[in-house]
C-alpha cells in the first residue's frame, strides 16, 4: 500500500517529512516550503493529518501546516497517493493558503 511516512518534495522544491502513520491513520510531521511571500526567512514548519487507509492502498489524506515560525498564515493539503507508471509512489495535491488580514471587509483576499 501507499505511505505518507518519510520524505516528499514536490515540483517546487518543497519538502515535507511525514513521521510514522498510526493504525487510524494520523500522522504529524515538518514542511519545509521553498516559496513563500512572507517577509521572514522561510522556516520548517509543523504538519499534522489524517490519511484514510483503505484495501487497495491508493490512500486520500488531508493534513494542515501552521507557518507560524515565519508568517501569519495557515495552510490545508488534500490530496492522493497514486503509484505511476514507474511503480513508484507519487502524491497529488490541492491546497489552500489563509492569510491573516486586519478587518472583516479584507476577508476577501486573505484566502489563496
Amino acid at each position: 500500500p501507499c505511505t505518507l511516512t518519510g520524505w516528499w518534495e514536490n515540483d517546487l522544491g518543497s519538502k515535507m517529512q511525514v513521521f510514522k502513520v498510526d493504525n487510524d491513520g494520523n500522522f504529524s510531521g515538518n514542511y519545509h516550503t521553498a516559496v513563500s511571500s512572507a517577509k521572514k526567512p522561510i522556516q520548517p514548519s509543523p504538519l499534522i493529518g489524517s490519511q484514510h487507509l483503505d484495501e487497495d492502498g491508493q490512500h486520500t489524506f488531508g493534513f494542515t501546516v501552521n507557518w507560524k515560525k515565519f508568517s501569519d498564515s495557515t495552510a490545508v493539503f488534500v490530496g492522493q497517493c497514486f503509484y505511476g507508471d514507474d511503480g513508484k509512489e507519487v502524491l497529488h495535491t490541492s491546497w489552500l493558503l489563509r492569510e491573516k488580514v486586519n478587518s472583516e471587509p479584507d476577508d476577501w483576499k486573505a484566502t489563496r
